[in-house]
């Protein structure tokens, strides 16, 4: 039988991490594995396969493209059909994807079999979202976020470290075998400890248009969108400091590469431990009383390195201390804002983590992209394209969101 929308975990409010739970973890840390472990064996690649890198890097395009464009698919299959089967064949996909890149033997075949491995990956990315709210209610979700939320932080800690160890012990090859072992590991997860949270029985059959009517009238429905968005901007701020945050503190303030893994790693913490404090702050307090009283972090914090670096006033130390209290801001607001915004979507709760995670996650690409085209030698574009997404979130909540009391789902 499926679990109660409702339902609470109890092992949740005694700070324990329940099996059903940690699978879900490891599923929303499929595509960051799979993207992050890899990042330092482009070079082995490029030797191996006898190609250039920019080829190499191909096999991240598509992998992401995968990972965008799988996600509006799973969210509707999973509200039609149940959401265990469609996340058994995305996690069967990655599984034989991971397995086939060991033994690729040209570059044209490795970036066909990434962007499968992405469409397979993105199942993790929108199936364990709407499995906590079937599971969850609204506040039980913000905690059940915060605690996905510290795997979600470890991933990009612990994954180049593992690569690095691969390409010593092994090749870039042992990279996929790591990553097609994490995939079995999944599949048995799941099989063992995820039950089923959708009544199939009581879903509607699945058409096209009307898939598509659900999706235009979450897109028309402004809290959700603003709940959505701002999330969104946080995150979009978060890839503007992965693509940029490297030159800034390298190439412009010196940091020697082999330390600039400390900084990242610090920030990965603060995200981390601010994620755990408020899975505790929302046991008290609503996720979206938590959600307005720190976005004045992202936003006052980031607005004020801005205009300090605009002024000539730039210094490491000020850039450190802006750049982790921005990624720590979104262990609050990623949890928050997604609970809030899947909190009234029903039976369509797919459908909306789907889009959902669509939207933000084209939001950071497309700030990485402005990273790579407004590129001037100094510091200025990464603070800025930060004080926008910061401002723009904080906006966002004061002016549209926090005046609805609901996101109820629209009318379909």
């Amino acid at each position: 039988m499926p679990a109660k929308e409702t339902s609470q975990d109890t092992s949740l409010s005694t700070g324990k991490f329940p099996p059903w739970l940690a699978v879900l973890a490891g599923l929303t840390a499929m595509g960051a594995l799979a993207i992050d472990m890899y990042l330092p064996s482009f070079t082995a690649i490029a030797r191996d396969l006898n190609v250039d890198t920019n080829l190499v890097q191909l096999t991240l395009a598509t992998f992401l493209v995968g990972l965008a464009l799988g996600q509006m698919f799973y969210g509707p299959l999973s509200d039609r059909f149940g959401r265990k089967p469609p996340l058994f064949f995305g996690i069967t996909l990655y599984f034989i994807c991971s397995l086939l890149c060991v033994f690729a033997q040209n570059i044209e075949t490795l970036i066909l079999l990434r962007f499968f491995q992405g469409l397979g990956g993105s199942a993790g990315m929108v199936i364990p979202r709407a499995m906590v709210r079937d599971r969850m209610g609204a506040e039980g979700s913000a905690k059940a976020f915060s605690m996905l939320m510290l795997v979600f932080g470890l991933a990009p800690i612990l994954a180049p470290f593992i690569g690095g160890i691969m390409l010593v012990v092994a090749n870039w090859r042992g990279i996929f075998v790591v990553l097609t072992i994490f995939g079995l590991l999944c599949l048995v997860g799941t099989r063992k400890y995820l039950t089923e949270t959708v009544d199939v029985h009581r879903a509607e059959p699945l058409h096209l248009g009307r898939t598509l009517r659900q999706y235009w009238g979450l897109l028309r429905h402004k809290q959700f969108m603003a709940y959505v968005l701002c999330g969104g901007l946080v995150q979009a701020g978060m890839f503007a400091y992965i693509s940029g945050g490297p030159f800034v503190i390298i190439e412009l303030h010196g940091i020697k590469p082999q330390y600039f893994g400390f900084v990242f790693a610090s920030n990965a913490i603060g995200l981390i431990a601010a994620s755990q404090v408020n899975a505790r702050l929302v046991m008290k307090r609503s996720a979206e009383r938590v959600l307005g009283r720190v976005l004045w972090l992202p936003a006052g914090l980031s607005l004020f390195v801005a205009l300090m670096v605009a002024a000539g006033q730039e210094s490491l130390p000020l850039l450190l201390v802006g750049f982790f209290g921005f990624l720590t801001s979104y262990g609050f607001t990623g949890p928050n804002a997604t609970a809030i915004a899947l909190k009234h979507q029903g039976r369509q709760a797919g459908t909306a983590a789907a889009l959902m995670g669509t939207l933000q996650f084209g939001m950071g690409v497309l700030s990485g992209v402005v990273m790579s085209f407004w590129h001037d030698g100094t510091a200025l574009p990464l603070v800025s394209v930060m004080a926008v997404c910061g401002i723009s979130a904080f906006l966002l909540y004061h002016l549209v969101a926090k005046h609805e009391t609901s996101v109820a789902a629209p009318a379909h």
